[in-house]
């Protein structure tokens, strides 16, 4: 009888798939876009002109077809997707920038990227990587990292272990191997069901695309998880699926290494959510030439050609309804004074709780339908961020472009879960994780642009609670305690960083930090995370996945963003192609597969 019913289901997603949401709208990915590469703009004042347009009244533009809150990757990239069909978007952004987690920002002479570390899947003629092209007109150059890429760290100095992470579908696997000798069983299990979990991610976007009774009953008769392998390994924990596959502890810890940019210890990780991360960089790893600004540098004038606007110091207090409770438009404070701006679409790129508790009025927040919502998501964990400004060049400083992933030991659920439940300060002396990274090694541009300079980024976690206190204090100046704890977090990362790379120890220059309420006033995070809602394993639920999508409980407003698909910068691209396909009626997702195939066609016949 299921074996009947998964037939009859299967076939009706099919054409559900091919003809209810691939033809009725217009395509953004209808034809190449690309122009010829124009010369890097280095000139910071020429740069702003596009990335810090002020919002005046006057400068809102007429007859709009929808409003964007937020100028994140999801933001933009939906409103860049809307606008290659011809629709004026205005995007407004409450920083000074556009970018969201994709800006950057200078001190001392030092410009640093505040989001982007490394993004996966970059290879030519890839769908990721066709999609992007598309939303810059060709003009985003992307550099390959070295190889290994990453670098996992684990153990305190006198004890530690080093193991290179290679790309390459063959090679991470044999690179492992040379480390781990006699675990080539569960090495080579470990990447069985890691591509297996992987490859059926489109499970996700099917839950969000079809009409939510057809998602909703693929969830009530377990049908979800009959039809994908991704479902069926969602509500394992990492950690449970990697200590059942060896009892080397170090392996256990390289296998789940990478958790990090997710934000969640690897028993509350999805086993699923983990592999969609890993398949995402076996290929390699790259970053973008010119920085991170390059990316909302080059989507920003597509929006505008269309006739729309990203406008920037525009921070959005409310969303306007009619009687009927129809989105209408939304309100603008430009100083102790409202502007409405009227579009018949809103579209919130500041997340699940902005969007729900603090943008909605009251009457509408207590909707049955919307608490159900928020009740399916919690927040994620706050992040932490310190930036170096170094006197030397990469050469001189030893920095290369990769990535170390440094681990105080291998117990990592043990250790992180002792770090954020422990005492505020205890836990700023022993931080057990630490991402370290120079976007100045990466960047093939940065000696033109910063001669003699060189930076590094550090990331981590650190609890919202341990911060609260100031989050209302003036951002420039917290007072002498919130400083104090900031220095202990810096020097207990710096004791790490100086280990790694001893060059760096007298070539300091700048230094400072960014915790949870940092986050919280510059990219809007409510509780200062950096990828969104959390994404544990129940976020990876087929009811969850069935349930959150681009469409609202209130008529003509909609989300997009890292919020409705996944965490990151590729997670929120394809939460704005979910949206998109939604807004315009058709499978955005299988449009760019189709101009992926049809632009490596085209390579093909031209080397031949």
């Amino acid at each position: 009888m299921w074996i009947a019913v998964g037939i009859v289901v299967a076939a009706l997603v099919v054409f559900l798939l091919k003809y209810v949401f691939t033809t009725p709208g217009p395509n953004p990915f209808d034809k190449d876009t690309r122009e010829p590469l124009k010369p890097l703009v280095n000139d910071h004042k020429v740069k702003n002109k596009v990335l810090k347009q002020g919002f005046l009244a006057n400068k809102v533009p007429e007859n709009l077809d929808a409003i964007v809150i937020g100028s994140g990757i999801g933001g933009l990239g939906l409103a860049v997707l809307l606008a290659k069909v011809g629709k004026r978007v205005l995007v407004l952004e409450q920083h000074d920038r556009a970018g969201g987690c994709c800006h950057t920002f200078t001190e001392k002479g030092f410009e640093f990227d505040v989001g982007i570390h490394y993004i996966g899947d970059l290879l030519e003629h890839k769908p990721f990587r066709c999609m992007l092209d598309q939303c810059t007109n060709g003009q985003l150059q992307w550099e390959p990292l070295d190889n290994p890429f990453d670098v996992v760290v684990i153990g305190p100095p006198e004890n530690r272990r080093t193991y290179p992470i290679y790309s390459g579908r063959d090679r991470f696997p044999q690179e492992l191997k040379k480390c781990f000798p006699g675990e080539e069983k569960a090495i080579d299990e470990y990447m069985r069901l890691v591509k297996k979990a992987g490859r059926g991610v489109w499970a996700v976007a099917l839950l969000k695309l079809l009409p939510s009774p057809v998602a909703q009953f693929l969830v009530f008769t377990g049908l979800a998880k009959r039809l994908s392998f991704f479902f069926r390994m969602a509500s394992r924990s990492l950690t449970d699926v990697v200590d059942g596959l060896t009892q080397n502890k170090d392996l256990r810890a390289v296998f789940c290494y990478i958790f990090g940019t997710y934000g969640n210890m690897p028993k509350e990780s999805s086993f699923s959510m983990h592999s969609l991360l890993v398949c995402h960089y076996l290929h390699g790893a790259w970053y973008p030439k010119g920085g991170a600004s390059e990316i909302a540098y080059h989507m920003i004038p597509i929006i505008e050609k269309a006739g729309g606007a990203v406008l920037v110091r525009a921070p959005v207090n409310r969303i306007l309804f009619n009687e009927a409770n129809e989105a209408i438009g939304v309100s603008v404070l430009k100083g102790k004074e409202e502007v409405h701006v009227l579009a018949p679409i809103v579209v919130s790129n500041a997340g699940i709780f902005n969007t729900y508790q603090k943008l909605l009025p009251k009457e509408l927040q207590a909707k049955p339908d919307i608490q159900r919502h928020l009740s399916m998501m919690k927040n994620g964990e706050g992040g932490l961020s310190i930036f170096l400004g170094l006197n030397g060049t990469k050469e001189e400083l030893g920095l290369k472009a990769d990535n170390y992933w440094i681990f105080t030991e291998n117990n990592l659920d043990e250790l992180v879960t002792k770090y954020l439940e422990g005492e505020r300060e205890e836990s700023v002396k022993d931080i057990p994780l630490l991402f370290v990274a120079s976007p100045s090694a990466k960047d093939p541009t940065w000696e033109e642009r910063s001669p003699g300079k060189s930076t590094l980024s550090l990331v981590s976690f650190a609890k919202y609670e341990w911060f609260e206190e100031w989050k209302d204090d003036k951002v420039t100046n917290r007072g002498p305690d919130y400083k104090e704890l900031k220095d202990a977090l810096i020097q207990t990362a710096l004791n790490v960083v100086c280990q790694i790379y001893p060059n760096i120890k007298d070539r300091i220059e700048y230094v400072d930090a960014g915790t949870p309420i940092t986050n919280q006033y510059y990219i809007g995070a409510p509780k200062g995370e950096i990828y969104g809602a959390d994404h544990g394993i129940a976020r990876f639920s087929p009811e969850v996945n069935a349930t959150i999508r681009p469409q609202t409980p209130l008529k003509n407003l909609y989300l997009t963003g890292q919020d409705v698909f996944l965490c990151g910068f590729a997670g929120g691209l394809a939460g704005a192609l979910t949206c998109g396909s939604v807004l315009l009626k058709r499978n955005l997702h299988l449009d760019a597969i189709g101009l992926a195939k049809k632009m490596k066609l085209i390579n093909t016949k031209k080397e031949q």
